[in-house]
């Protein structure tokens, strides 16, 4: 089944998107949620985002809080569904601390668990990397580790959207891959 990659900044409506694209599977779905739990006392605005996505999601909907090893979560899923994991910068945040060493083979535990998958998954994705070079080593590693995981996804990817200001691109139909890629060179 297909995996489909939704990619865009914050705020643009790429989890509206995933959810009607989970809606419309009719799949069971199960919501693989990577941020970190809400904590009302500490952070009431974080709280709040969290009860919004949870409020638009049916009441059918499994929800599963992930780790940082997001591949072993997806493979303990009952399969045919539909896993919406949402999102992939918060499982990136989960992973800052790790080294180099550690988080690879997160990274290639995740994909190859992609590619086995019988269900259909659906990623949403931030692009993060369109501003400046953050100041600091840990935001620099967000934003480097956010490009390459998308890069690596979007060639396993059956569709792969661009969400931005409310409007959709079908960047798989609409764009040209790079050279080394699954695509021509640009010339």
């Amino acid at each position: 089944m297909p995996i489909v990659l939704i990619c865009g900044p914050a705020r643009c409506g790429k989890s509206r998107l995933a959810e009607s694209l989970a809606a419309a599977s009719g799949l069971p779905v199960v919501y693989l949620a990577t941020g970190p739990k809400p904590d009302p006392q500490a952070d009431p605005e974080w709280a709040e985002r969290v009860q919004q996505h949870r409020q638009r999601r049916p009441s059918t909907w499994q929800t599963w809080e992930t780790g940082p090893d997001l591949g072993a979560d997806l493979q303990k899923l009952s399969q045919p569904c539909c896993a919406l994991v949402d999102s992939l910068g918060g499982w990136v945040a989960q992973g800052l601390e790790c080294s180099p060493e550690e988080w690879d083979p997160l990274v290639d535990a995740f994909l190859s668990a992609l590619q086995s998958w019988a269900g259909k998954a659906i990623l949403v994705s931030e692009e993060v990397g369109w501003g400046v070079v953050p100041a600091y080593p840990l935001g620099r590693r967000f934003r480097d580790r956010m490009g390459e995981l998308t890069q690596k996804l979007a060639p396993l990817a059956d569709q792969v959207f661009l969400v931005a200001a409310g409007f959709v691109l079908d960047l798989a139909r609409l764009g040209i891959p790079l050279a080394g890629g699954n695509g021509p060179e640009l010339r």
